[in-house]
């Protein structure tokens, strides 16, 4: 088997995470070796960079936009360096929480940093490893904010912008997906999580055929 990278996208609340972690798990019953990972903060250097992007505290530390796209693609690097690219060099298909997608999503829809800018960034960020398959789990912001906030858990600087924001991102995502047909499938989050996950397993079982 031809090792993949598959990457999970979404806006908040979509379930991405809880689809990733089955989807290890469908892989791993079917016998392929698996890494699950995510971003940012799957690395030591990666935990630091998390708590500046996305703490949300008393004392917040204030960001730059263009600032905190270059602590996200920094993240990246250091993540493809020390995980990503040596699974994929064994055979082990890498399966990430978030890549690229979010934050042309994040920082390009949601605080409006020109996208020509991001995609420069990504090709040096990325050293040329983009996803063979990325699964974009869609649904309206207002159920998706509805779901983190049913949590209980602390709300991030990010998860605690406005609607709009989080609207943007949103449009964003779909503009990838449109342009990206081959590589992107959308998926219908507000389904139940057993039919989503079928979906992905069953596109997971082509896909590793190939």
């Amino acid at each position: 088997m031809t090792a993949h990278f598959i990457t999970f996208e979404g806006i908040e609340g979509c379930g991405k995470t809880t689809q990733a972690k089955r989807a290890e798990e469908y892989l791993k019953s079917l016998g392929y070796p698996v890494l699950r990972t995510y971003e940012p903060g799957a690395t030591r250097v990666g935990e630091y960079i998390r708590r500046i992007l996305l703490e949300k505290n008393d004392n917040p530390i204030p960001l730059h936009p263009i600032s905190e796209l270059l602590l996200f693609s920094a993240d990246r690097t250091q993540h493809l360096c020390e995980l990503i690219l040596p699974a994929l060099e064994q055979g082990i298909t890498v399966i990430c929480d978030r890549y690229i997608d979010s934050t042309t999503a994040y920082q390009g829809g949601g605080r409006g940093i020109d996208l020509e800018l991001i995609h420069q960034i990504h090709k040096t960020a990325t050293l040329g490893i983009y996803p063979t398959r990325t699964y974009l789990f869609d649904l309206p912001v207002e159920i998706g904010l509805q779901r983190i906030s049913k949590r209980g858990n602390t709300l991030d600087r990010l998860e605690t912008e406005n609607i709009e924001f989080h609207q943007r991102i949103r449009d964003c995502f779909l503009r990838i997906a449109y342009n990206n047909p081959q590589r992107v499938m959308i998926i219908d989050a507000n389904q139940s999580e057993d039919a989503i996950a079928l979906i992905i397993q069953n596109d997971l079982r082509e896909l590793c055929q190939k």
